[in-house]
């Protein structure tokens, strides 16, 4: 560890672990932190500090990355970003699934599914990719974010009719945005091929669009076609996608769902290692059996249980078993969820044998994929960094902790271009999360969804403090992160 000649700093973490973020082994040392950077980290018994926080016992980490949100929103409605940085997180990537805030602008029409797990009508007001983010420059959150374009939000802001393929200048127009979200710091073009607003567009006016988005040094982000039968064949989309464009590709939280697919991420991570061997690839996961995203009445089938998260036509379901509400109602689960939409759901669908070798294989990111806005959420929104933390890696043992932080933090920040960030070391940015590695874990769970982890100590973004001892100071620091500034 580095020291410097200076002996005074404004925050001085002493007696605790240092995990890095780079996947090395843990390391007794002080971290000093002056103004918005990490000055020193080493044994620094003798500096002066404005303030000094006693980490003995526990481990003083880089911020956790939060690679996969929905929290384009979020960043408005609760500055804080509680579910967020109650678990550690000090940086989200947003704009992931196709789905951005901006650039459109919807002049009171409701938003179609999934654009409403974003927020209503009056939420999309932003007419450039500049100006959502000028906005955040105005009115800073707590924690910092980095952004995607969405492919949907492209779509339905182009073209009349998004159940077909765009035509040329359909297309253009479309470039031309991407142009401008790039210039002001996108940091790449995100789809969401299994929604309605992007599915009928073909693999080749998703290369004219993740060119340009290549071409000022973004990458390609996606929730692919198909994860489960055809998994095979969005793959290879997918890949093919980043080969044409020549960018970066990442796989949104990556499994095998359905019962009949159960087991093939064995496949699939194969699949993995063949295609890195020639391009740059890399994936998400979060950990949990079940995913969530708006009612689709295709998916109920395929689950073992389905849970309501929110209905805009029967509010008061949320949080109930379809299987229940759809005996109440004297219907099929199908025609249940039929009569719930617009809304949104929790799909089990997962086996925890594939969830656990995603989590090991030495790639994959982690990202949260929580929905902020649902009246039920997924308990991921919440708990997905200290479950990874607290349950596989020090209960099950299925990673090393400083390899679990390093997923969430010095990978993350390498993939997504997050310049200085995601790793502790002299110079870089002072995102910091102090946690207990004894008692960090989550603490929502699918009943209670909204209940803050335990075990996080101190989170501190860009030098300042934000939450401390389970409470929020009121310091919102965070920073869009404009891509390579």
């Amino acid at each position: 560890m580095n020291e410097t000649l200076e002996n005074s700093c404004d925050i001085l973490f002493t007696g605790g672990e240092v995990i890095d973020g780079t996947g090395a082994e843990r390391l007794r040392a002080d971290v000093a932190v002056t103004g918005d950077r990490i000055s020193a980290i080493g044994d620094l018994g003798a500096w002066r500090a404005g303030q000094k926080i006693d980490a003995n016992g526990r481990i003083v980490a880089p911020g956790f990355i939060d690679v996969h949100t929905h929290d384009d929103n979020l960043l408005f409605r609760d500055a804080d970003m509680t579910p967020k940085t109650s678990q550690g997180v000090t940086s989200v990537v947003v704009g992931n699934c196709g789905v951005s805030l901006a650039p459109l602008v919807l002049g009171g029409a409701p938003p179609p599914p999934p654009m409403d797990l974003l927020g209503n009508s009056a939420d999309y007001r932003f007419e450039r990719f500049g100006d959502y983010l000028d906005a955040l420059d105005a009115t800073p959150p707590a924690a910092n974010a980095a952004f995607l374009i969405g492919h949907s939000t492209l779509r339905l802001g182009a073209m009349s009719d998004v159940t077909r393929a765009a035509n040329g200048g359909e297309i253009d127009a479309m470039a031309k945005v991407v142009e401008e979200a790039m210039r002001s710091g996108a940091t790449g073009f995100s789809t969401g091929l299994i929604y309605a607003p992007n599915k009928a567009a073909p693999t080749d006016e998703i290369v004219a669009l993740a060119q340009v988005a290549g071409d000022a040094g973004g990458m390609y982000v996606t929730h692919m076609r198909d994860e489960g039968a055809d998994i095979d064949k969005s793959l290879d989309e997918t890949f093919e996608i980043g080969r044409r464009a020549g960018l970066a590709v990442v796989v949104s939280h990556h499994k095998c769902a359905g019962r009949e697919n159960h087991g093939r991420s064995a496949e699939t991570l194969a699949r993995f290692d063949s295609a890195r061997a020639g391009q740059k690839v890399g994936l998400d996961v979060y950990p949990y059996t079940a995913g969530s995203t708006v009612i689709m009445v295709d998916m109920v089938d395929a689950a073992e249980r389905v849970v309501i998260t929110w209905s805009e036509a029967r509010p008061e379901f949320a949080g109930r078993d379809l299987a229940d509400i759809a005996a109440e109602l004297g219907c099929s689960a199908r025609d249940a969820a039929a009569q719930l939409i617009p809304g949104g759901a929790i799909y089990f669908l997962m086996d925890e044998g594939d969830v656990r070798r995603i989590l090991a294989y030495p790639h994959a990111m982690v990202g949260s994929d929580g929905l902020p806005h649902d009246a039920h959420p997924h308990p991921r929104l919440w708990g997905t960094f200290p479950r990874v933390l607290g349950h596989y890696a020090r209960d099950l043992g299925l990673i090393s902790l400083e390899d679990a932080v390093r997923r969430m933090t010095g990978l993350s920040a390498e993939q997504f271009g997050l310049k200085d960030r995601g790793v502790l070391r002299q110079g870089g940015f002072a995102d910091i999360t102090m946690f207990d590695p004894a008692t960090i874990i989550d603490s929502a769970t699918f009943e209670q969804p909204m209940t803050p982890a335990a075990g996080i100590d101190m989170v501190m973004v860009n030098g300042e403090i934000i939450r401390q001892e389970g409470r929020v100071t009121g310091a919102r620091p965070g920073r869009a992160l404009r891509r390579n500034v």
